[in-house]
């Protein structure tokens, strides 16, 4: 049972909920569950100390539209200003990704204050304590949905475990100039010798293939060098799988009535699930943050949650940024990576928030 739950696992899942429906995937229903949520917990904080909850549709415009776009210019701008300045229509392209939450932390609070000055009767370190307590919950479906994309991965953890990502070389796979039915990559039960404790282990790719004019011999000779090559060459492969360069693609064909059941035995790279670390962490958070506001409510000094979610959120990214692979090439020449960068000021903005609301004490009531 022990050696199951400390072995690695191989991560293949669609990013697409419905394979018929490219747009819709995990991300962002994930990303928009956190939005419905927040809003259904902000009515219950508008409520429980008598505040307008009609106020929270109009809080949840700002919210999202301030997420969305700070994170998408906090992409641009920190991570790949030239690729985006030199083509400027791609910045509205945010189905094909590239979003920063630090550019959302930035975003929002700024929002949250024309939100407040637009409105009588909302403060705005009341307003922020709050949100930042639902931020932290949308945070953790957010890394979730990062899963789903099998994106934003850790390193090679250098032992046998962690999280093999699969889905690339599926799709390259997918390409192959045969007729493909299936393609399923697993951790095979009967190659356990050849674990060595190293980070580098065995895992099976099955490829259904429809029989055609293809006779055994015929197939095999072309698999052999296509899939030696899918497997060598892309980016994607020589970052999650180790398949020899130099020793023949092991490769198993079985004849069946309509097709052929192909089975390649090659190895892949066990990574650190930094996105299940995250999600783990900033759902802690909101625990935290929520028991709180629950114990004490009015009591608390405003803008003491929100100091304590900068200092955690953004502290615990600097952590989990030493596990992560680099987003961009340039920060391959860095001690430490643009998100460690960014999450530094925003710590010390959350050290002095709270300081300054210990200092203050409770809020006036209203």
């Amino acid at each position: 049972m022990l050696s199951f739950l400390f072995s690695f696992i191989v991560w293949d899942p669609s990013p697409m909920i419905l394979e018929s429906f490219d747009r819709f995937r995990w991300y962002g229903f994930l990303f928009a569950l956190g939005f419905i949520i927040s809003q259904q917990i902000m009515v219950y904080f508008f409520k429980k100390e008598g505040k307008d909850p009609a106020l929270v549709d109009k809080l949840t415009i700002y919210m999202v539209l301030a997420t969305i776009i700070g994170a998408r210019l906090g992409h641009v701008l920190f991570y790949e200003p030239e690729k985006y300045l030199g083509n400027p229509i791609d910045i509205f392209k945010i189905w094909e990704g590239g979003l920063a939450s630090h550019g959302a932390a930035i975003s929002l609070p700024i929002a949250l204050w024309l939100y407040s000055k637009r409105n009588q009767g909302q403060r705005y370190l009341w307003v922020v304590d709050r949100i930042v307590i639902v931020t932290a919950m949308t945070g953790a479906l957010i890394r979730m949905g990062n899963l789903m994309n099998s994106e934003i991965g850790g390193k090679d953890t250098n032992s046998d475990t962690g999280i093999v990502y699969a889905r690339d070389t599926e799709e390259i796979l997918s390409r192959l100039r045969v007729p493909i039915e299936s393609i399923e990559a697993y951790k095979p039960t009967d190659r356990d010798a050849e674990l060595k404790g190293t980070g580098i282990v065995p895992v099976n790719f099955d490829v259904v293939i429809t029989k055609g004019n293809y006779t055994k011999k015929s197939l095999e000779s072309i698999l052999s060098q296509d899939i030696k090559y899918a497997l060598t060459e892309f980016n994607s492969s020589k970052e999650f799988l180790a398949e020899p360069l130099n020793t023949p693609l092991q490769l198993d064909i079985k004849e069946q009535a309509s097709n052929y059941h192909v089975t390649v035995k090659t190895f892949g790279r066990v990574k650190y699930p930094t996105q299940i670390y995250e999600a783990v962490t900033y759902f802690l958070i909101f625990l935290l943050l929520l028991s709180l506001w629950q114990c004490y409510k009015s009591k608390l000094p405003e803008g003491l949650l929100f100091g304590l979610f900068f200092i955690l959120v953004f502290g615990m990214r600097f952590v989990w940024e030493f596990f992560k692979e680099n987003q961009v090439d340039f920060e391959e020449s860095m001690q430490w990576n643009m998100g460690q960068l960014l999450s530094i000021p925003l710590v010390i903005l959350g050290l002095v928030m709270v300081i300054r609301a210990l200092k203050k004490g409770s809020p006036q009531i209203d």
